[in-house]
């Protein structure tokens, strides 16, 4: 079967963009590995209507309206890869069918590289959060650490105060932190370790403890760390062009180097929270809808009169 859109990620950005071009009445295909980036949080927080629902229970709500637009099916697999065809594309699924689409949309999102650090990939998500706007409320006066890694995550330090006046932070020796950044941040209050990480330690599924390089261990809840984070694999095989942060680089409508393939949410930028990849999915929807608006009016015109189409207008 051929499809307008096949849309590759299950989470906001796609549910999102399933939406939109599904009430345009677009054949779509939403396909889902059942992977979530964000399967280590418990609660989604920052989403109007929606916020502290489970993220499977928004996906199970997602999943549900979709089923009132007959034209956009929902299937549990990967896309295994997408090479042009027809002047669309083919699409082989994870499930061992191929499926034809006149347009893709990348809505995979990231992935987080855990840090080695004993106990950082068993604490994060209940102890080791990302984003402040996204927990920083629930855990609200605790004792914070902030892992910065680089002189810019010091400015980090700073937002997440707001959240806690008992912060500490830990550069983990990676940079010398320049006198004007300490000056500050003692002056905020914070108190500054410039020695390596040694080992995280929990208490009951929760941080207890952070353990320097000379075996001092730090009292702290909660930690606050932005790890590195890589394209999945698709789009490594895609050959989709990144930008200097790692991250797809799309155009105003939100197409990428490869004409007809179009990325939205996470796998873009690194403001990502699920409200956002949602905005950015319906944003993705609205355009490629447009496109392909656009596409078939300039088919058939040119069908009837023999004429190219007229010039694209550019709006004022």
């Amino acid at each position: 079967m051929a499809y307008d859109v096949v849309i590759v990620g299950g989470g906001p950005a796609g549910l999102n963009a399933a939406l939109y071009l599904g009430r345009a009445r677009r054949a779509v295909l939403l396909c889902d590995a059942g992977t979530p980036r964000n399967a280590a949080a418990t609660h989604m927080h920052g989403y109007g209507s929606r916020d502290g629902i489970p993220p499977p229970e928004f996906r199970r709500i997602s999943r549900e309206q979709l089923q009132h637009y007959k034209n956009v099916e929902v299937r549990d697999t990967r896309v295994g890869s997408a090479e042009p065809y027809g002047g669309g594309f083919r699409v082989a699924l994870g499930d061992g069918t191929t499926v034809e689409a006149r347009r893709i949309l990348v809505a995979v999102g990231m992935v987080d590289v855990m840090l080695d650090i004993p106990g950082y990939k068993e604490l994060w998500g209940p102890s080791i959060f990302q984003c402040p706007f996204c927990h920083g409320w629930e855990v609200q006066d605790e004792a914070f650490g902030v892992l910065a890694t680089e002189p810019a995550y010091l400015d980090y330090a700073i937002v997440v105060q707001g959240w806690s006046r008992d912060v500490t932070v830990f550069t983990h020796g990676s940079f010398t932190v320049p006198p004007e950044q300490r000056e500050r941040l003692l002056h905020l209050g914070m108190r500054l370790e410039e020695r390596k990480i040694r080992a995280l330690h929990g208490k009951d599924g929760r941080l207890a403890e952070v353990e320097l390089e000379d075996g001092t261990r730090v009292p702290r809840r909660i930690l606050f760390s932005a790890p590195p984070q890589r394209q999945p694999e698709l789009v490594t095989r895609l050959g989709l062009a990144l930008d200097e942060q790692g991250y797809v680089k799309v155009n105003g409508v939100g197409e990428t180097s490869l004409p007809g393939i179009f990325a939205a949410g996470d796998t873009t930028t690194r403001l990502q929270a699920a409200v956002m990849a949602a905005s950015a999915g319906a944003v993705a929807g609205a355009m490629l809808n447009h496109g392909l608006a656009m596409e078939d009016a300039d088919r058939s015109y040119t069908a009837a009169t023999g004429k190219p189409p007229p010039a694209k207008q550019k709006p004022h």
